[in-house]
């Protein structure tokens, strides 16, 4: 194998029988992921009173998370019970595109979530002119496609580095691991990937808590019954987002900050908490805390027991 063409994951070296307990829990918890978010999608698909901008960009948080989960589980249960941990460099590549188009999107999503509330609450009155299907569409579709376009291009230049070598430490393709195997002047992707952190993760972040704050000045100068309402509707987002929020601060701090020592069980938990939990928390969170979905989500489970 040339040097650069294959990457090796060096974690799952030596892992031994543990590994089938590893295998069974990723098992699991993939089933459950792809379960609960399918049924979310299909319960607002279905039910056409759910066919408004806070439910639809519900589901896009779905479709994300069973976008971004599976270029993660399925390679990673295949290295559990594989005795060769070799990835090629473009399947290497695309697994990292996917993964970090997911990470990007969650954040735009997030973002036009909590827009979506602050339009709803701060105007409630021309709420329906400004959210209209058409403008919500456009939003969504700018916000995906500027993601996975930084994301892309990130990729591409990094495929065009010069590797200098093939062991990664980490049990997925993890781009900035990647650019640390080359041997040429890395300059310009950092720059780049500076740029795309800014602009589809600290960005966005920094909108939504300009909307709570707005959110909650105007909650406080308002009745009780309609601050009960605001909280009820804005809580289950800002749980979904503390959640992101936490989870992509690790995974960006262990992976640039190279003094940062900690047992390697504890770094992998960590590095993968923004591909596991978010996914699985999300339609819990939204499935147990909306009534209208809950029950479409039940009504789809008895129609099923009755097949």
């Amino acid at each position: 194998m040339e040097n650069g063409t294959y990457f090796y994951l060096m974690l799952f070296e030596n892992i031994g029988y543990i590994r089938y307990a590893f295998f069974s829990l990723g098992f699991i918890l993939y089933c459950a992921i792809v379960f609960f978010n399918a049924l979310i999608i299909f319960a607002i698909f279905l039910e056409r009173t759910l066919h408004q901008p806070m439910y639809i960009l519900i589901s896009c948080l779905s479709v994300n998370s069973v976008f971004g989960t599976a270029a993660f589980f399925p390679r990673l249960l295949t290295d559990l019970l594989s005795d060769t941990h070799s990835v090629s460099r473009a399947a290497c590549i695309l697994q990292a595109f996917v993964i970090y188009s997911y990470a990007t999107n969650e954040s735009t999503i997030l973002m036009l979530m909590a827009f979506d509330r602050y339009v709803a609450i701060s105007k409630p009155l021309q709420y329906n002119n400004i959210m209209t299907p058409r403008i919500l569409s456009v939003l969504i579709a700018i916000s995906c496609i500027y993601s996975m376009l930084c994301v892309g291009i990130g990729c591409i230049l990094n495929a065009r580095l010069t590797k200098c070598g093939n062991k990664l430490w980490k049990v997925y393709c993890h781009n900035w691991e990647i650019v640390k195997l080359s041997c040429a002047n890395t300059i310009v992707i950092n720059v780049f990937g500076f740029f795309i952190a800014t602009t589809t993760l600290i960005m966005p972040l920094s909108f939504i808590l300009y909307s709570y704050v707005k959110i909650l000045i105007i909650c406080r100068k308002s009745s009780l019954d309609f601050r009960r309402k605001a909280y009820q509707t804005c809580i289950p987002h800002i749980v979904i987002l503390l959640n992101f929020s936490v989870a992509i601060f690790c995974e960006v701090t262990l992976s640039r900050v190279a003094t940062l020592e900690l047992p390697i069980g504890l770094s992998i938990i960590l590095s993968l908490d923004f591909l596991i939990v978010p996914p699985i928390l999300n339609p819990l969170v939204y499935g147990f805390n909306f009534p209208e979905i809950r029950k479409k989500i039940q009504w789809i489970i008895k129609a099923c027991k009755q097949l």
